[in-house]
């Protein structure tokens, strides 16, 4: 358990879950063990979290960019993945967690896309918490979706040019129906946001570790969240006695 009021926690944490490759080199295994390993702590800090009352944790699983990667650990991430969301959706399900997808799910394997489509109907009911996992995304790529589909309801005159403000634009991201995260954990000691949401970070609290991915515990979510609740959120402004 953790001593920390709830009101103190963030409702929304995201994860950039660096260094599984390097994790695993140095044991000299295959890159891609260290891709299944860090799997298995996407579950334990999820169930962790979630006990503790943080409502919202979101993944970035794989980016846009990863595809520059070598075939076959890009098809062995996409096995995991399909394994993964295989195996977590009944846990998901009993605990009344609802899953979200976020990125261009598209261009991923014909078995994974079904697979994905299939866990997001059988989650879609939870109404706990939220589990966003962003697979093939990017922060970019995302901000032009958006743009997209304003331009489309300005053609059909759904909306106004003179109407869109940063609040309705929003309503155009694949989060839409998420809060912007108040926490980013970042791993393996790589300090930047790797075009991960990038509109949705404006004012996030970060935390970097140097632990990678496949060694994140408890304990160290544990440290990052008593972190988090000694800040002081100002969002540009002042404090009240500043």
């Amino acid at each position: 358990m953790i001593e920390i009021p709830k009101e103190k926690l963030p409702k929304h944490i995201a994860f950039i879950m660096d260094g599984n490759g390097r994790w695993a080199k140095e044991r000299n295994l295959p890159r891609i063990m260290g891709h299944k390993e860090g799997s298995l702590v996407v579950e334990k800090i999820s169930e962790v979290a979630f006990n503790w009352g943080i409502q919202y944790l979101t993944f970035f699983a794989f980016s846009t960019e990863n595809w520059k990667r070598p075939r076959e650990e890009v098809e062995g991430l996409m096995q995991i993945l399909d394994e993964s969301i295989d195996k977590f959706k009944d846990k998901l399900i009993e605990n009344h967690i609802k899953l979200k997808i976020i990125g261009d799910i598209t261009a991923l394997p014909p078995y994974l896309q079904r697979r994905i489509k299939y866990a997001l109907e059988e989650t879609k009911h939870g109404e706990n918490h939220i589990l966003t996992v962003a697979i093939n995304y990017g922060g970019r790529w995302d901000i032009v979706e958006a743009a997209k589909k304003i331009i489309e309801d300005v053609k059909k005159e759904k909306i106004s040019l003179n109407s869109i403000d940063t609040k309705s634009f929003s309503k155009y991201l694949s989060t839409s129906d998420l809060p912007d995260p108040d926490f980013l954990i970042r791993t393996s000691g790589e300090y930047r946001i790797s075009n991960f949401m990038l509109w949705q970070l404006a004012y996030t609290e970060i935390w970097f570790t140097p632990k990678y991915w496949p060694d994140f515990n408890e304990e160290d979510l544990k440290a990052a969240c008593i972190e988090y609740s000694k800040r002081k959120r100002r969002f540009g402004g002042l404090e009240d006695n500043a």
